[in-house]
């Protein structure tokens, strides 16, 4: 079959995009639901928050941290077969998580099966979905995306139903049982050859080479810096808000309030990301400031409006900045090596997904509250912002006088951020420059 020349920007690429809302469904938006099943763990195991947060922490950490084995799996064999396996895990995990009677069972079940299952499907399909668009691609990952915010919204106030009629290890199985329709989303995946492939040659090579990528490398670490705190509202709010008073299932309607409004955020930035004439690096710096902001006055609000309304923009923002940070990557590295570099971006900020719960959970077992929580938290995305500014081309809008100046720049910027792709470009008319 011949090698289309440049991403189709649709066809089989919208049922790609459907492939991915459930499974970002499936993976992130349970994760962000298990917020529900906190209080229960420390019940029924009699431990305290910070030891209780490494159940989430490790199942993020495993998901990202086993990425580029994923992604390595599948530019060896396709998503397809990888992504099956990984829904698989994933269910297999849950059920186990089912006949706990430890911390570390829960460790073993969620956190390493689970996330090891979530790990073979949530990047792959991405990575797919990015080289079957290209002036579309931030739409089409922002509608993807929406799955998580539109899962969170159902899921966290049905989780607590489930626990309520059927306590948490009956609710477990039923997650597990939603789990396993991950197979029917890896089964609509298809591979897409592109001509660009052939130059970036194979796994090694390309890992070799986004290692001394420093572009790459510095948006590695700004993520990983963003993905500390990211979390965080969704293992502790429904906790701080029942310490202000709510009750539970008031408290679980709160994510769903930040649910809506990341899911909007979503749309949003991704209808945004492919109009905005500035680089989209830009969007994503201001996005995770503005969550930062948001994330660190939650310890403020006393009353529940206000706390409702800091929730809301923070679910905004926090969803906002999910499809343009995936639409940044392959404008750095280019759609061949898309499947290794989100793969090793997810390994490395594995350390923040690791790290934040539980240092959030530490300090609320230090100071008796969530406020340093928060704040923290909200630091590590105001720092990851500020990384983001150094990337090249950052500032180049405001300066460019003319459309030429800013063609010869961008060309000149795609040289130095992604040679293989620069030169690609200049020697395939046919392909139109984004």
């Amino acid at each position: 079959m011949a090698c289309p020349v440049e991403p189709p920007d649709g066809g089989w690429g919208w049922i790609v995009v459907l492939s991915a809302f459930f499974q970002s469904a499936l993976v992130f938006g349970v994760l962000r639901s298990f917020g529900v099943f906190f209080l229960e763990f420390v019940s029924a195991f009699k431990e305290p928050a910070m030891r209780v947060s490494w159940i989430t922490s490790i199942g993020i950490a495993v998901q990202q941290f086993g990425s580029p084995v994923g992604s390595a799996l599948s530019t060896q064999f396709g998503p397809r077969p990888v992504v099956m396996t990984g829904g698989i895990l994933a269910a297999l995990g849950l059920m186990l998580a089912s006949f706990a009677t430890s911390l570390t069972h829960l460790y073993l079940s969620i956190g390493l099966i689970s996330g090891s299952g979530w790990a073979l499907t949530f990047t792959p399909t991405l990575a797919c979905l990015s080289r079957y668009f290209s002036k579309r691609r931030s739409l089409a990952t922002g509608l993807a995306l929406t799955g998580i915010g539109l899962s969170s919204f159902v899921f966290a106030p049905f989780f607590q139903w489930l626990i309520t009629y059927y306590a948490w290890r009956g609710a477990l199985l039923l997650v597990a049982a939603l789990s396993l329709h991950l197979v029917a989303c890896g089964a609509l995946l298809r591979p897409l050859r592109l001509a660009e492939d052939p130059s970036v040659g194979g796994p090694a090579a390309q890992l070799v080479s986004l290692l001394h990528h420093g572009p790459f490398l510095c948006y590695t670490a700004a993520l990983t810096l963003i993905n500390a705190g990211y979390f965080i509202p969704y293992v502790h709010l429904v906790a701080h808000a029942q310490d202000l008073g709510w009750d539970p299932l008031h408290a679980a309607f709160l994510l769903s309030l930040v649910a809506v409004a990341d899911l909007t955020g979503r749309v949003f930035s991704g209808w945004l990301g492919d109009v905005s004439p500035g680089p989209v690096v830009q969007l994503l710096a201001m996005w995770s400031f503005l969550a930062g902001m948001a994330l660190a006055l939650l310890p403020v609000a006393q009353q529940s409006l206000v706390l409702m309304a800091l929730a809301i923009v923070y679910g905004f923002t926090a969803g906002a900045l999910t499809p343009v940070a995936f639409s940044v990557l392959p404008e750095l590295v280019g759609v061949g090596k898309i499947y290794i570099g989100l793969g090793l971006v997810q390994l490395v900020e594995s350390i923040g997904g690791l790290l934040g719960a539980p240092l959030s959970g530490y300090l609320r077992d230090l100071t008796g509250s969530y406020t340093a929580s928060f704040v923290v938290a909200g630091g590590f995305l105001l720092t990851g912002s500020v990384v983001l500014c150094t990337l090249p081309g950052f500032f180049f809008c405001f300066f460019l006088p003319s459309a030429s100046e800013q063609y010869s720049v961008t060309k000149s910027l795609e040289a130095r951020v992604s040679p293989n792709r620069a030169e690609y470009e200049e020697g395939s008319p046919e392909v139109q420059d984004p």
